[in-house]
């Protein structure tokens, strides 16, 4: 497969919306190739601007390497022609550069660049991490922030700087300091990506402050609703995003917030409602209750 150049990976993904595909699983929870497969020529049929293979709604922090390298492949010979699939880097720094390496082999168009795992850092020591990471492929990277991993607006104009494959910032704090701060440093230079939990919630008001597109984990099992929730954030339509939004995504986040970790569980959960059969989650997560998967699909019924 031709390498996809940074800057065409980058103005690919800003061009639309973009999706987090689960994992499937079996009934030992191990990895289910064809009904992954299924799922994303599923995905593809509908206007995604990128698909982020193994990543959090993917359960990617479950995945061994040798899982996250046959999940990217297999997402890459299913769909890899007709959307790009960007690949996770997790774990530590060298992890992370060995997974880089191994997504460029497979074929994959770009990285997600993952907090470190179990540690905290320095600022000076995240832009090494991200630069080592941004060294070891050709690929372009969006590092992600959240968690142990937040970057200042000084750091991301540092890398942004020292990594001319860096394309990307995922944010997943929500911060609208940082973020106004960061835009007003670094500005066009990379792509901004919403990366909060559910971010349908968040997609106007960050659309002000440069995050131009975000990843919707609700495409997996609404791809219809999330593509016009996007169309009504691109075009500001306010009436219309509180519309959805009161009539499904906070109804929605209202079952989510029930449990840790069901962000993911809820997802796959949805797939089922609408009879694509999302299976289970592995440890230590867990699945929803019988009556939320009920009051779930009766919430799904209701936006078609």
């Amino acid at each position: 497969m031709t390498l996809l150049p940074p800057d065409v990976l980058a103005d690919r993904l800003r061009s639309g919306l973009l999706s987090f595909p689960v994992t499937h699983f079996d009934a030992d929870l191990e990895f289910d190739e064809p009904r992954y497969r299924e799922h994303l020529a599923w995905q593809t049929g509908f206007d995604v601007a990128g698909l982020f293979a193994a990543g959090g709604t993917g359960e990617g922090f479950s995945l061994t390497p040798p899982e996250i390298d046959r999940v990217v492949r297999a997402a890459v010979d299913e769909v890899g022609g007709r959307v790009p699939v960007v690949a996770p880097a997790t774990g530590g720094t060298a992890a992370s550069a060995a997974q880089a390496r191994a997504a460029q082999d497979a074929g994959a168009s770009g990285v997600l660049l993952f907090p470190p795992y179990l540690t905290e850092a320095s600022q000076r020591g995240l832009v090494e991490h991200v630069s080592a990471v941004c060294r070891a492929t050709d690929l372009g990277v969006i590092v992600y922030s959240r968690a142990n991993a937040v970057l200042s607006d000084v750091t991301v104009a540092e890398v942004a700087q020292r990594n001319p494959n860096l394309i990307g910032l995922k944010d997943g704090v929500g911060d609208i300091e940082r973020m106004t701060r960061t835009y007003a440093r670094v500005g066009d230079r990379l792509i901004y990506i919403g990366g909060l939990p559910t971010a349908e919630t968040f997609a106007l008001p960050l659309l002000q402050l440069g995050v131009s597109t975000y990843s919707s984990a609700l495409y997996n099992f609404a791809p219809e609703f999330a593509l016009r929730f996007y169309a009504a954030v691109r075009r500001q339509d306010r009436d219309a995003v509180y519309g959805m939004l009161n009539e499904f995504v906070i109804p929605y986040l209202d079952i989510r917030d029930r449990g840790r970790g069901y962000a993911v569980s809820i997802i796959k959960a949805g797939l089922t409602a609408i009879g694509r059969d999302g299976g289970r989650v592995r440890p230590p997560l867990t699945d929803l209750t019988d009556d939320e998967r009920g009051e779930l699909a009766m919430l799904i019924q209701k936006v078609g």
